[in-house]
């Protein structure tokens, strides 16, 4: 694909695992198979997300393109380039927030380009730039205890945002917050992302979720994951002008047909 952002062929990854009478039929050799022959593109400004049961090799695959972890078979790409170690241009974003305790709002989100040596003045318009981009303007000052579990999550999104990456790779970010804020946040999460247009990976075990925000929608098997498979959103044209497309008919008949993907082994 020309304009691919991620392309994973064949990708096969394994782990050692401690063998006990009751998985030794599963884990041959104590070796247990995570991911097994997956094969994806990704295009370039497109969001997708990956979904499925638990273990099934969602954030594996995510660590993978990550360059966090190897694949051993087969290959990642992103942009064009070989993965083999973890890139500046591809961030992650977390559900457990990871943010520094003693570090301001602003101290947090400025922390990448500190590391990067960048001058503070530069750096602090950017952060300043990407906190407004998630409504955070007058919380530069409070430190993360004084936050919200949303407020949080907006910050690790300006931090992922501040070296204006290619590739935004998010496990399952909304995953820990109670229902109402995991909605707002994913509305407002939607509206930066048609702003930015970077491409997003997004990991999650919600079918509602899925459906709101991509594209397409990566379904797959129980361990060892494999893609069972890959279609489109049916309210993707409607999810940003339109708000809440939970109601639309298509939303409804595309939540029952996933559902039973998933139930299906």
């Amino acid at each position: 694909m020309a304009n691919a952002m991620v392309t994973v062929t064949n990708a096969v990854k394994r782990f050692k695992v401690r063998q006990t009478e009751a998985n030794v039929a599963e884990h041959q050799n104590g070796i247990m198979v995570a991911l097994d022959n997956v094969s994806l593109e990704v295009k370039t400004g497109e969001l997708i997300c990956l979904l499925g049961p638990s273990g099934c090799g969602k954030t594996t695959l995510l660590r993978m393109v990550a360059g966090l972890l190897n694949a051993d078979e087969g290959e990642i790409r992103v942009a064009g380039d070989l993965v083999e170690a973890p890139r500046k241009d591809a961030c992650m974003v977390f559900q457990d927030f990871g943010l520094l305790p003693w570090r301001t709002v602003m101290d947090n989100v400025e922390f990448p380009l500190e590391i990067d040596n960048v001058p503070k003045a530069e750096r602090r318009d950017t952060a300043n730039h990407y906190l407004s981009v998630v409504g955070l303007n007058g919380f530069e000052g409070h430190y993360p205890h004084e936050l919200s579990g949303g407020m949080q999550q907006r910050v690790g999104i300006a931090r992922a945002l501040m070296r204006k990456p290619i590739l935004l790779l998010m496990d399952e970010p909304f995953g820990a917050l109670d229902a109402q804020t995991r909605e707002q946040l994913q509305e407002d999460f939607l509206k930066i992302w048609a702003n930015l247009k970077t491409t997003v990976l997004f990991v999650t075990h919600s079918i509602d979720e899925s459906l709101i925000l991509a594209d397409r929608i990566v379904v797959f098997t129980p361990r060892p994951g494999q893609i069972k498979r890959l279609m489109e959103s049916p309210v993707a044209k409607y999810r940003v002008e339109a708000g809440d497309v939970r109601s639309h008919p298509e939303f409804v008949a595309a939540r029952s047909e996933i559902r039973s993907l998933l139930r299906k082994v």
